[in-house]
């Protein structure tokens, strides 16, 4: 193994060990409290342009396996634990995690101060870090941070959105004919959405976050679904303004990002969390039945909801630990959104009612005939 070094953009430095890739690679550092689900953390697109460190000590003890990605490839930027574990145990591994790291080209340290490094981010807020096993030069690597672009105003939704059009069909019976067609904006949409939406029934049409209005017409669907993904929502006016087009014509469902742009075309702003929220054991209240339930969560932005009229806007769900913005619903439109993750994966499934409610709601108010409106 190889001496590695993170270096903050304030100036901090945590030294490990990296595996087998080394080199350089930079990036906004973020800690993930989830005790597993590493798996589907690093295919997870959200994080994009991100280094995670995972808050547990011990990390891999499960191995790999080809069912639980989140995407078709790892989209960290690099990996900072504690330690790696080297002897994993699973009925369904295929592989280590540090041979999964090292396959995918990913820089992964181990041995750093994770503890620490955890207080630091809390205390300072996220921030741009790099990773290197070739430069430990205070001074070389603070110029190559200034050099690198912040999260805030960067666009990832265009590195990780799919370049064209496909399908996922409704599970088992319901594949020839699905409940409903549901329209989804892929601004990095997690396999697990779409897996839940495939055993509920439903058909997929998952757009590039650049589709025109008329190619989302031209399905004919239900619904329309605006998914999770990275970087800053207000970064993606393109996917902004389809989303405008939709508002009362369509039932509309948003996760994450699709929360924040959901809230951005409402009229609304987003600003930037000091550290963001990633893990899987968040409590979030539904103020419509008074229910708390535990949620995963991934993001670094929140909507603003003294922006929002609250005239057409209401809170419906609220971030115990610091009172931050998870749902919202309009008054006149059949439309919600949610910043946490129900589709969990991994976490718990307190929240997937969320999906059903999406059914309930394409399944009581009927989609405009565009053929008349045009």
């Amino acid at each position: 193994m190889k001496d590695a070094i993170l270096y903050l953009e304030d100036g901090a430095s945590f030294t490990g060990q990296a595996l087998a890739t080394t080199g350089e690679t930079a990036g906004e550092i973020v800690f993930n409290t989830s005790m597993s689900g590493y798996q589907e953390i690093l295919t997870d697109p959200s994080y994009s342009g991100q280094i995670v460190m995972m808050t547990y000590p011990l990390i891999g003890n499960y191995g790999i396996n080809e069912d639980d990605v989140e995407s078709k490839k790892v989209h960290v930027k690099g990996f900072v634990v504690k330690e790696f574990c080297r002897r994993h145990s699973n009925f369904r591994a295929t592989q280590s995690l540090i041979d999964y790291l090292n396959e995918n080209n990913i820089i992964a340290i181990e041995g750093v101060d994770t503890r620490a490094l955890t207080r630091h981010i809390r205390e300072h807020g996220a921030m741009k870090a790099i990773i290197s096993t070739d430069d430990f030069d205070p001074k070389s690597l603070a110029a190559k941070l200034a050099a690198y672009p912040s999260m805030e105003g960067s666009d990832w939704v265009k590195e990780v959105s799919t370049p064209e059009k496909y399908v996922w069909k409704a599970a088992g019976d319901k594949a020839d004919k699905p409940l409903f067609r549901v329209a989804a904006i892929d601004c990095g949409i997690k396999f697990n959405i779409l897996r839940i939406f495939n055993r509920l029934g439903c058909e997929v049409h998952v757009f590039p976050a650049k589709a025109k209005v008329a190619e989302i017409q031209a399905c004919e669907p239900d619904g329309l679904f605006i998914s999770n993904g990275p970087g800053d929502p207000a970064a993606v006016p393109y996917v902004m303004e389809t989303v405008k087009h939709f508002f009362g014509k369509l039932p509309m469902f948003g996760i994450c990002l699709g929360h924040q742009i959901i809230g951005l075309a409402l009229g609304g702003k987003t600003y930037k969390l000091k550290f963001g929220h990633h893990g899987a054991n968040h409590p979030v209240k539904d103020l419509t039945n008074n229910r708390i339930g535990i949620t995963s969560q991934n993001h670094g932005f929140c909507v603003d909801l003294e922006s929002l009229s609250k005239d057409d806007i209401e809170l419906i769900d609220l971030n115990l630990n610091d009172k931050t913005v998870e749902g919202i619903r309009h008054k006149k439109y059949p439309l919600y959104s949610v910043q946490h993750h129900p589709e969990a994966a991994p976490g718990p499934h307190d929240a997937q009612y969320l999906f059903e409610d999406f059914l309930v709601m394409m399944s009581t108010d009927p989609k405009v005939d565009y053929a008349e409106e045009n």
